[in-house]
């Protein structure tokens, strides 16, 4: 029986010899230190969005950055999944950094603020909108769409850093003295640069002021 589109992943399979072999002409021993190690020092918390590679965005080599993604960078406190990931990076390889990443111009987002129905994900989105109901006051009909999606992207990394801060796994982390903070970014496609939401929090007692700093500026700007 011959696979169906077989030709597409011929391709990936010579893509990764390629890749293969270029990264042991670069080093011949990159593949032994890989397998022999994992010690990254940061937990990515990003989109699925297949334009934002964690790795590449930041210049760090396999192994040196730990990723959890999901549609609009969505922390639940009910998602053992995303629970699971943040409990391995945090309690065994002993991260010092989680990165809670959301981009603009995110499908998820822009569907959240529109209303608009996607299919089963309409259920997941319901936390983004979630977001929007929160702080309608920064997302009113009067600012024009282009900045109230950006600003709805900001918003949803804001609540999910405050998410990941409020998890019984990084509350322990910081009770027993652990070092480790979160951190708020926004990434733009179009630049390829990130954006600091001045969301980095390394204690319970720092999170209030951050999360008041961090929405105060929104009260700031003009419409």
């Amino acid at each position: 029986m011959i696979m169906k589109n077989s030709n597409a992943l011929d391709q990936l399979f010579a893509n990764n010899r390629k890749w293969a072999e270029a990264m042991i002409a670069k080093d011949a021993d990159f593949f032994k230190r890989l397998v022999s190690q994992q010690a990254p020092e940061y937990l990515w918390i990003g989109c699925s969005d297949s334009r934002v590679p964690a790795n590449d965005i930041v210049n760090l080599l396999p192994g040196e950055l730990f990723v959890h993604r999901n549609v609009a960078n969505v922390v639940v406190h009910t998602d053992l999944n995303c629970l699971s990931v943040i409990q391995f990076a945090i309690d065994l390889l002993k991260v010092k950094h989680i990165l809670v990443v959301g981009h603009y111009g995110c499908s998820g987002v822009h569907a959240a603020l529109a209303d608009k129905r996607v299919g089963l994900a309409d259920n997941w989105l319901r936390h983004v909108k979630d977001v929007h109901q929160k702080h309608e006051r920064y997302l009113g009909d009067l600012i024009p769409t282009p900045k109230r999606q950006d600003r709805l992207c900001e918003l949803n990394v804001i609540e999910q850093v405050v998410n990941v801060c409020e998890t019984t796994i990084v509350q322990d982390a910081w009770a027993r003295g652990q070092d480790l903070t979160v951190h708020g970014w926004a990434y733009r496609l179009e630049t390829g640069l990130v954006n600091d939401l001045g969301m980095s929090i390394s204690s319970t007692e720092e999170m209030n002021m951050r999360y008041a700093k961090s929405l105060s500026r929104y009260d700031a700007e003009s419409v």
